[in-house]
């Protein structure tokens, strides 16, 4: 997404550009709600400026959905203040067409209240060590979670599982370890007090598989005040 927007501003205004984003994201995982910043010489109206840059992506698989002027001090990552994150798991035994890199299939269902009971025990502010990568860089392991929902829905391939998380800020890889953990005692693998026990441990090794990146969207990023109005 990055390089694919830098290039496009290189078409507007010649030069090289970096844009700043809300967040990192891993290989395959998606942006619906990516918040971005950049800085240019032209004074550009808002709407002409993502009319432009959509021009200027096709055919690749990312699109401007709003524009809008910010003061000077304004940073897409330091002044937010929320993110919220969706991970879609598609219960079917037959292949994904449609939704193909887009959730993660199993073929076996899972125990929604379960893993809700396991997910309540995370919710809060905690040493997360032990749902953080080997190469998180983030100075402390300590966060604060804000939710964890876990919810059955049908959706137009089959039964769906969605988790909504959201807190100010992620550790490398922490959303994928929750639900690569909570699958586990969905799948009735683990018991809930299992992943009050993997919290504790404040231990990598004390967590679940990390599930894969494809089906994990960052839905939002939330400021003080809405830069899109």
């Amino acid at each position: 997404m990055q390089g694919a927007i830098e290039a496009a501003l290189s078409r507007l205004q010649p030069g090289e550009h970096t844009i700043a984003a809300a967040g990192r994201t891993d290989t395959g995982v998606h942006g619906l709600g990516q918040v971005a910043h950049c800085d240019l010489v032209r004074e550009w109206d808002p709407f002409r400026l993502s009319e432009a840059l959509n021009y200027h992506l096709k055919p690749d698989p990312v699109a401007i959905v709003d524009c809008a002027r910010v003061d000077d001090d304004w940073h897409a990552r330091f002044s937010a203040i929320e993110r919220q994150y969706l991970f879609r798991i598609l219960i079917r035994r037959a292949p994904a067409t449609h939704e193909a890199g887009q959730v993660w299939q199993l073929n076996h269902d899972l125990d929604v209240e379960a893993m809700q009971e396991a997910a309540n025990y995370l919710i809060g502010n905690h040493d997360f060590t032990t749902f953080r990568s080997s190469m998180c860089q983030a100075a402390s392991p300590v966060k604060t979670l804000d939710e964890l929902r876990v919810e059955r829905v049908q959706g137009f391939s089959g039964p769906e599982i969605h988790f909504h998380v959201r807190a100010r800020s992620f550790l490398h890889n922490q959303v994928r370890s929750f639900v690569g953990t909570l699958e586990r005692v969905g799948a009735g693998a683990w018991e809930p007090t299992d992943v009050k026990a993997a919290l504790e441990a404040c231990d990598r090794a004390a967590c679940g598989p990390v599930c894969p990146g494809h089906g994990l969207y960052l839905a939002r990023v939330g400021y003080p005040e809405d830069p899109f109005g």
